[in-house]
């Protein structure tokens, strides 16, 4: 997969939004909530770990589970070459109609690529628990010696107000497997997937991502694209998690309706040492 030059940073709409019919599938109606409303929550991540690595036009990205693009669009705005792998059709779909270069990711021809790249992100990939390992490992190999790996995961819980909210996708998972989003959060998680990767840390930083969103609909849907809440609506029923979700995000209801929620999201920086 080689990289491409896009330029601009504007977020283009993905069309019309149609009203979520929370039925828990996961499709292009939850891509799109997922480009619409919640992507742009990160974006204090994205450009505060661009601002520290100095990502510019010398500078090639490739995002690792990229979903529809709009940290690449970011990094493209500063003029670095971008590329991106992202799994899931619908996602990769609206990255590619944002006039970015995304493939599906591992076990496809065009995923094999040579190590070309100044800087790899894993903003949204990192799964936890043992499958971290392989997406580190791979992220590591794509990475030009000198490069950089920039690995991001929630911070602790008693520091997000939407610890809360995503404890509904625990308890309505049930038997099924749900992940847990703070895994990582713990002290030295990070750091102890660098070494079997051949990475070494180079620096971590911690930032304000608040959750805002115009109303409590809005606020389900965005929440919802996540996928945190799959296993949960598989269990318990997309209506059910729905309601409770609504119930968990009251307190963070303001008067003029809309849902404000202040969370705090890590980043990790590790180098590719040269050989």
């Amino acid at each position: 997969m080689a990289s491409a030059r896009t330029t601009g940073t504007t977020v283009r709409p993905t069309g019309a939004r149609p009203h979520h019919p929370r039925t828990g599938a996961v499709g292009p109606t939850r891509a799109r909530d997922w480009a619409e409303i919640q992507e742009r929550m990160l974006v204090p991540l994205y450009e505060a770990v661009y601002d520290r690595l100095e990502v510019g036009p010398a500078s090639s990205v490739l995002g690792l589970g990229c979903r529809s693009g709009l940290a690449l669009l970011l990094a493209a705005g500063r003029g670095a070459q971008v590329a991106g792998q992202e799994p899931r059709d619908e996602l990769r779909e609206l990255a590619r109609a944002r006039r970015l270069r995304v493939c599906a990711g591992a076990g496809t021809p065009a995923a094999v690529p040579r190590p070309a790249h100044s800087l790899v992100t894993v903003f949204e990939r990192l799964p936890g628990g043992a499958e971290s390992a392989p997406v580190v490992a791979e992220a590591a190999r794509l990475t030009l010696p000198g490069g950089h790996v920039v690995l991001a995961a929630w911070g602790p819980p008693e520091r997000c107000e939407s610890a809360a909210v995503l404890d509904v996708a625990r308890r309505r998972a049930g038997r099924t497997t749900a992940r847990d989003p703070f895994e990582l959060s713990a002290p030295g998680a990070l750091e102890d997937l660098l070494a079997p990767a051949g990475l070494r840390p180079a620096g971590s930083g911690r930032v304000s991502c608040p959750f805002a969103y115009a109303d409590l609909d809005s606020a389900v849907r965005g929440l919802l694209s996540t996928g945190l809440f799959d296993p949960a609506e598989e269990f318990s029923g997309a209506s059910l998690v729905a309601k409770e979700l609504e119930e968990a995000l009251q307190p963070h209801l303001r008067a003029d309706g809309s849902v404000r929620m202040e969370n705090l999201f890590r980043y990790l920086v590790a180098e590719r040492p040269r050989r």
